[in-house]
């Protein structure tokens, strides 16, 4: 079994900042991408950040210049860095790591039990 555990929403004003980490644990042979989705009430579930495995990163077009994703392979760990947020950044933020437990078996995704960011004043 795999778990993801995530922490660091919550409340914040416009133009400060979050930190969301997403810890994975259990059955892990190895970890390729690593990423973190967003999904905000009435609408699809959307894309914030990647990594992969070599830490080649992508980024929503609306996030781009204010968030930064990072990981620490050691830890199996992912970080999503919010800066200058807005209140169009409010959504359950949820994160997603594709892996392998074993070497036999096929890269799986598994997500994150999701975690509430609220910009408002």
């Amino acid at each position: 079994q795999v778990q993801l555990v995530e922490s660091g929403g919550g409340l914040v004003q416009p133009g400060g900042s979050l930190r969301l980490s997403c810890a994975a644990s259990g059955s892990i042979f190895s970890i390729n991408a690593m990423g973190w989705y967003r999904q905000a009430p009435g609408k699809q579930r959307e894309l914030v950040a990647a990594i992969t495995s070599g830490s080649k990163s992508n980024y929503a077009y609306s996030v781009k210049g204010r968030f930064t994703i990072s990981r620490d392979n050691a830890k199996n760990t992912v970080y999503l860095q919010m800066n200058s947020l807005k209140p169009e950044d409010t959504a359950v933020y949820y994160c997603n790591v594709v892996l392998l437990v074993d070497r036999n078996s096929p890269l799986r995704a598994y997500w994150g039990q999701g975690t509430q960011v609220t910009v408002s004043s």
